[in-house]
């Protein structure tokens, strides 16, 4: 008889069977002989003493669920990346560092760093089908890192918005800093205020959505981001169809392609390109991981790495068309220059450019339409932040994977008591310094432990042995050079975008307004925005 053995990487549809205690069966064959052969009677099964420890429990053999459709993890993956970020920091960063040629250091990182660690987090949830807590069974002495993204997440759950200096209309910056901030009742860090009630009404209906958004997994989270995902894509565009029909948009749109390669010259800029696309990919999180877990063991994650990284980087680039449209008209109706209206930060989008929305027809209309978009961008980030929480503690605590919604409500409950601090009279000062500490330094230590555990510790090659039993082939010697080299590298010499240090970064000026009417309307911040 011919046996035909297929590659392992055949065998394999599904995860790896992991270790199950079960009892060892006898079975007892009466036969009786007759004129025609042997035939089977009768049979018993016979349990014999088990030597390994108790039998497997029902939620032991329970398969783990998986994406109901394929293009629910694309657009998870792709909505959780695509952030707040995309639309004001990246236009920004462009324009201020050369124009088009701040894309020559942003590709070469997204190549030689972000698309490696996103294709190694995607292949490490697949394989192990764990969240980021229990993923580190590969090499335990790295489980711990589990519990400095947890800390990270938790603290960029909570940055909804910096409001920065524009110098541009007193009366926009002294309503968003009065009406709705509040901040001249704070007199600093140690002076915060109660929550405001605005603030936490609007908080309530966050985290109620969060909660309905998740309280089924993947199967409910999955279906969300059909609207959370695509909305902002669908808002962009229209934006930049009325943008472009303004006067003054193309001056705009100039300012924001300009190519300066002189700039490449001056190493910040490099540093600004390895910041962007470090943080708009959105590594070391356990995000990745807990999203991939729940793939099919046998999905092409190489080409969903290179994919998502790929639509989230030119996502970024196409919304600086449509932010610096509407710049350019707004630069073209004040009679000043590009430079005195294009600021970096959440004063571009929560200041700048809603200021520039209110003169046009419709004014209403477009300002539903353009912060129904930010409400998007930041309903995926959160969904991806709290799923990254959920699926790692209930794979560590099975206690909390049989009670999903209960711990789905906790979370979001618990994060709902922790941003309260944000929403003070003086949250703002909280929000930058998660921003300037638990959301900059800590994650990039995270990913490079994360590298350097797989890599070194677990080794490249059996990671690249797990991923070809996924898939069918090894990963090239490109991807495990920059696994084991590059990034580490990348990682260890990128300094976390020059933060001040941590004393200087809350010596707070006791007297924010100048006058007793808010003087000119700014706020004066001695952190860096």
């Amino acid at each position: 008889m011919n046996i035909q053995v297929l590659p392992d990487h055949k065998l394999s549809s599904v995860a790896p069977l992991k270790p199950c205690n079960v009892e060892k069966k006898e079975v007892e064959l009466i036969l009786v002989k007759d004129q025609n052969g042997v035939q089977y009677t009768s049979s018993t099964i016979m349990p014999t003493p088990s030597t390994h420890g108790t039998p497997c429990t029902a939620e032991e053999l329970e398969e783990r669920e998986t994406w109901g459709k394929k293009i629910d993890f694309l657009l998870s993956v792709i909505g959780f990346a695509v952030d707040l970020a995309n639309v004001w920091r990246f236009p920004y960063l462009c324009y201020k560092n050369g124009g088009g040629a701040f894309l020559i250091p942003y590709i070469l990182f997204l190549v030689i760093a972000g698309m490696p660690l996103f294709y190694m987090e995607l292949a490490l949830g697949q394989y192990n089908r764990e969240g980021a807590a229990t993923v580190w069974k590969i090499c335990p002495v790295f489980k711990g890192e589990f519990s400095l993204s947890l800390l990270s997440l938790y603290s960029i759950s909570f940055l909804t918005s910096k409001l920065v200096e524009s110098g541009l209309s007193p009366s926009v910056c002294v309503f968003s800093r009065r009406g709705v901030l509040h901040l001249h009742e704070s007199r600093g860090i140690q002076d915060l205020g109660m929550p405001r009630w605005e603030l936490v009404l609007c908080l309530v209906a966050v985290v109620f959505l969060l909660y309905f958004s998740l309280w089924k997994g993947v199967k409910s989270s999955g279906k969300v981001v059909y609207i959370t995902a695509t909305m902002p894509y669908v808002v962009l565009f229209v934006l930049l169809i009325r943008g472009i029909t303004l006067p003054g948009a193309m001056d705009g749109i100039r300012a924001y392609l300009h190519i300066d390669f002189k700039q490449l010259n001056d190493p910040k800029v490099w540093i600004d390109a390895a910041t962007q696309i470090f943080y708009s990919l959105g590594a070391g999180f356990g995000v990745l991981i807990a999203f991939a877990s729940y793939n099919k063991f046998d999905n092409n994650c190489y080409r969903d790495a290179i994919l998502t990284s790929t639509v989230n980087c030119v996502t970024s680039f196409f919304s600086g068309f449509a932010i610096f449209s509407v710049l350019g008209y707004m630069a073209y109706k004040h009679g000043v220059r590009i430079e005195d209206v294009a600021t970096e930060g959440a004063g571009l989008v929560f200041i700048i450019y809603p200021e520039a929305i209110s003169t046009l027809p419709g004014s209403t209309f477009w300002a539903i339409v353009f912060f129904i978009m930010l409400l998007t961008l930041g309903i995926d980030s959160s969904m991806g932040g709290m799923e990254a929480v959920i699926t790692g503690l209930s794979d560590d605590f099975k206690i909390l994977k049989r009670n999903r919604k209960l711990f789905t409500f906790a979370t979001a409950f618990g994060t709902f008591l922790v941003a309260l601090f944000c929403i003070t009279n003086g949250g703002i000062y909280v929000l930058t310094l998660l921003d300037n500490y638990a959301a900059g330094t800590s994650i990039l230590f995270a990913v490079l432990i994360e590298a350097i555990g797989v890599s070194w510790f677990y080794g490249v090659d059996r990671f690249s042995e797990d991923i070809e039993r996924m898939m069918g082939f090894k990963p090239g010697l490109y991807w495990r050079l920059c696994w084991k080299f590059v990034s580490p590298t990348f990682l260890l010499v990128r300094h976390p975008g020059g933060k001040k240090g941590l004393v200087g970064g809350l010596l707070w000026d006791g007297s924010l307004w100048h006058g007793a009417g808010g003087g000119d309307g700014r706020a004066k911040y001695l952190t860096q925005a």
